[in-house]
């Protein structure tokens, strides 16, 4: 029984956060707890820039990919990560394939591997708290579709004989 108290009560305590900041954020919103990766919405208070996101994915030289999420009215804020949210400011989540990779703190980021086929990169715009920023109810994302074939080993194989 005290467990749910004190998810009721914290869950009040985000949204009276929330709403004390200009925006809205529900607690059905938060998710479920199992297993998602939800951390609740956040509109852009009514008056402020809306942020934008634009994923570019370029081809490393040697290995993986080179993501940059260019952004506009949007400040990478990794000093305040987990503190209240401020409009136009936070960090972005990576995902591939629907899977949170990381959080970033700023435009660039190496990813390394890819399952070859075809691979969905989304990078999401989110406020101090995590929340997802969005504008008229849509979440700022940006997806990129990457798809590659796993190269084949063109070296002269050579089977080794050993002598006993």
């Amino acid at each position: 029984m005290k467990a749910q108290h004190f998810f009721v009560a914290a869950a009040t305590l985000v949204s009276v956060v929330a709403i004390a900041k200009g925006a809205l954020m529900t607690v059905a919103e938060m998710g479920n707890g199992h297993g998602e990766h939800k951390h609740g919405k956040m509109e852009v208070p009514q008056g402020e820039a809306v942020p934008t996101v634009d994923l570019v994915v370029y081809k490393d030289a040697k290995k993986g990919w080179n993501l940059e999420a260019k952004v506009t009215n949007f400040t990478f804020a990794p000093e305040k990560v987990n503190a209240a949210p401020e409009p136009g400011e936070g960090h972005a989540h990576l995902f591939v394939n629907g899977k949170k990779i990381t959080r970033l703190y700023g435009s660039w980021y190496y990813l390394e591997n890819l399952e070859p086929g075809e691979n969905r990169v989304k990078v999401t715009l989110n406020a101090n708290n995590h929340a997802d920023w969005t504008s008229k109810g849509k979440v700022i994302e940006d997806t990129e579709i990457v798809k590659f074939q796993e190269a084949v080993n063109k070296k002269h194989q050579h089977k080794h004989q050993g002598h006993n």
